[in-house]
């Protein structure tokens, strides 16, 4: 299967600016790949004024991501924020080309921004199953915690979209390893580049990691398009020679 990570600036608070801006890189994309990544809240920023900027599912946004999907004939994943029932999510949605969408509400809301206090977490795991593959899309802060991107659907790509800022890009290079290798399985990071409203400065370091550990994209710094080809038939042939998952210790975590 062949990804295209894009790891770009975003326009804060500005779905329009930013609609355009990534649908002239995804026009670039090569017809063959097979997934786009785009990052964490890839329409406005990580913003915490959610009210501001919420879209619905039948949004524009939504729409907008549908189509694209349609005429690339390609699967798109990203987080937006949406409203539903009452509350605002920060969602990442998984584009089919079809343009089917399934999602996952980000579980692990960052404290330290204050994202608990303004968005609701969510409460049901994602696995996509998608030309073969099994792929557990994540958002950002969820990285931290193992036992919930722990690998218990036999999934084969641990997927996180962010806006991780640059003063803890060693924490985003080393679990995004540690997840690989402990998972068995390939795991893929999609993080922003640039300055927010509050000037955090994030420098990206989008990447691919293999399930030994191993990089197939080093992480990158600023704007670009990165593909990668993802060869299942090695990763299969590498868990039955190293079959560790088989020795996991079991968790449950009890409000999924």
């Amino acid at each position: 299967m062949k990804i295209a990570l894009i790891q770009t600036t975003l326009h804060w608070e500005d779905p329009k600016e930013n609609r355009k801006f990534f649908e002239q890189k995804i026009n670039e994309i090569p017809d063959e790949v097979h997934l786009i990544v785009l990052s964490e809240m890839f329409s406005t920023g990580f913003t915490m004024n959610p009210s501001h900027v919420a879209e619905t599912m039948q949004g524009e946004t939504v729409l907008w991501i549908q189509s694209l999907a349609k005429a690339k004939k390609t699967a798109i994943t990203g987080s937006l924020v949406i409203e539903e029932n009452g509350n605002f999510y920060n969602r990442l949605l998984f584009v089919f080309p079809s343009g089917e969408i399934q999602h996952y509400d980000k579980r692990h809301l960052f404290t330290l921004a204050g994202e608990d206090k303004v968005y609701a977490k969510g409460t049901q795991k994602l696995i996509v199953d998608y030309l073969g593959w099994k792929i557990c899309p994540l958002i950002c802060y969820d990285l931290r915690f193992p036992v919930f991107s722990r690998n218990t659907e036999s999934y084969d790509l641990l997927l996180y979209v962010a806006n991780w800022p640059k003063i803890r890009t060693n924490a985003w290079d080393t679990l995004l390893k540690a997840r690989a290798i402990e998972n068995v399985c390939y795991s893929i990071g999609v993080n922003r580049v640039g300055l927010d409203y509050h000037q955090f400065e994030h420098i990206g370091h989008s990447q691919v990691v293999d399930f030994l550990g191993e990089y197939l994209i080093e992480p990158q710094e600023g704007e670009g398009v990165f593909i990668v080809e993802l060869d299942k038939e090695k990763m299969l042939e590498t868990r039955k020679k190293l079959d560790f998952l088989n020795d996991r210790d079991q968790f449950i975590i009890t409000d999924l």
